[in-house]
């Protein structure tokens, strides 16, 4: 068969043929209808709907806001996951340019001095005629064309596509992270500042508990047990601001660093304190099936999947022979540059290529074994980061609903404690009641509102993981790596 027809009929298998190896199709995975743990109802926020898009909107927070929005445009994180996407990029288009003829152009001229010292320059010096000096020119076209009988270059293609899209779904993921990191900090900040007021105010109120003990002991009207009990419980009050404003400060310089800035940045906006940012709520929270078209991270997972698979393909290629076809169009001359393009100096060739690992099916063999080795690896790792993702979303229910609980018990708590102080201390200067219990009251109170202010703390870092758990934070029918185009 003459060459050239060979080569249509070969183009037209590579076109039309089925590629070797499993075609891949996205994994099941078995999951309930319903969450176990289900915050309340009556809540607001729908994690089915574009709320979700922007869910730290809903603290009502300009200030977090504004943090966010500069995390999203200052991290060294996210800038580290888009330089990751370009690098897969590039791989995508080695991918693609592999199924793509290839053709290069190239040329020479050379001038030589023949010496009439050699035995060669003599027999050709008694030649009246002869030219010791000459020239040689070259120009070429030549292009040459793997082609995919097999499938195996598509099959690398389809692996370049889906690591591409799993770099995509990482840098989400990422983004996800980022803002959850920055609302969880922002939330600690505002809670430890709350903590350190309710410590401060403690203090005062000692402080001045001390100064009425210290008047009624200097009159004789007060023993100095009372004296030093109180001076001990002041001292215990003060212990504790110093390492709240640890916390505090420890806060500060994480919040700085997830901003993309050296640590005290941002310290004197953040020094104001205010309040701690109350709970969103939640219309609708979905189901565990949703989370495979929400959450990036199992998008990446899948994608690896889809990737590992169609390496398989890619090696089980090697089973077969490699064809290709190349040409090549040129001039040459030795004459001169004026006869470099005529037609004496016109070449042209045709080359039909095979290459088959005929006798290496031992280590086609064992790449076939690490490629399905590697895909089996991949699949257990999309189904763990399933469970894990069903995990984390019921964690985080159960953390809300139990901290609003507390919360709530706290708060009433706090309010009885603060009754039951003021009455214990005004009975105290009448003489009713000891000092002991002024001081027990006091330590009661101190706990109740600590607690309550971690209590609330808790229960607003529980929200940010909720929405975080959701996978919460990007546009899922419009940015799922997993529709856009092959052909980037």
């Amino acid at each position: 068969m003459h060459p050239f027809r060979f080569a249509v009929l070969l183009s037209f298998g590579m076109v039309t043929g089925c590629s070797v190896g499993p075609d891949y199709s996205e994994p099941k995975v078995e999951l309930p209808a319903h969450f176990s743990a289900h915050p309340p109802t009556t809540r607001t926020v729908d994690s089915t709907s574009s709320d979700l898009t922007v869910w730290w909107k809903a603290f009502n927070d300009p200030v977090l806001s504004q943090l966010i929005n500069r995390a999203l445009e200052q991290n060294l994180d996210l800038a580290q996951a888009t330089a990751r996407i370009e690098q897969a990029h590039a791989g995508l288009g080695a991918a693609n340019a592999a199924l793509l003829p290839s053709a290069t152009v190239s040329g020479q001229a050379a001038r030589a001095r023949q010496s009439l010292e050699t035995p060669l320059g003599q027999v050709l010096n008694s030649d009246p005629s002869y030219n010791r000096y000459g020239s040689a020119y070259e120009a070429n076209l030549n292009a040459g064309w793997e082609l995919d009988v097999f499938g195996g270059l598509r099959r690398g293609k389809e692996a370049a596509v889906a690591d591409y899209q799993a770099s995509q779904a990482a840098a989400v993921a990422t983004r996800l992270a980022v803002v959850a990191q920055t609302a969880d900090l922002y939330i600690s900040i505002r809670g430890l500042q709350a903590r350190l007021e309710i410590a401060r105010k403690q203090v005062e109120t000692r402080q001045h508990l001390l100064a009425t003990i210290e008047h009624l002991y200097a009159k004789g009207l007060a023993a100095e047990l009372q004296l030093n009990q109180t001076q001990g419980s002041l001292n215990q009050a003060q212990a504790t601001v110093p390492v709240l404003q640890a916390g505090l400060d420890s806060a500060m310089n994480a919040m700085d660093v997830i901003l993309g800035k050296p640590p005290g940045t941002y310290t004197a906006q953040l020094a104001q304190s205010t309040h701690i940012p109350d709970v969103p709520q939640f219309a609708s929270l979905g189901s565990p099936a949703d989370l495979l078209r929400r959450r990036p991270d199992l998008i990446v997972a899948e994608r690896r999947l889809a990737a590992s698979n169609a390496r398989i393909g890619e090696a089980i290629s090697e089973y077969y022979p490699k064809f290709s076809v190349g040409a090549l169009i040129g001039s040459a001359t030795s004459v001169s540059s004026g006869n470099l393009f005529s037609n004496d100096a016109s070449q042209a060739s045709a080359v039909l290529g095979l290459r088959w690992r005929l006798f290496d099916f031992g280590r086609i063999n064992a790449q076939i074994d690490l490629a399905k080795g590697q895909e089996a690896e991949a699949l257990a790792a999309y189904r763990q980061s399933v469970l894990r993702a069903s995990e984390d979303v019921e964690t985080a229910f159960s953390a809300l609903i139990n901290r609003e609980q507390q919360l709530k018990q706290l708060a009433q708590g706090e309010i009885a404690f603060t009754k039951a102080r003021d009455r214990s201390f005004t009975a105290y200067e009448k003489g009713v009641v000891s000092l002991i219990e002024v001081l027990g009251a006091d330590e009661n109170l101190l706990a109740a509102s600590d607690g309550r202010a971690q209590a609330q703390t808790e229960s607003a870092r529980a929200a940010v993981a909720t929405f975080k758990a959701l996978g919460g934070g990007w546009q899922h029918e419009s940015q799922d790596p997993r529709f856009l185009s092959s052909a980037q």
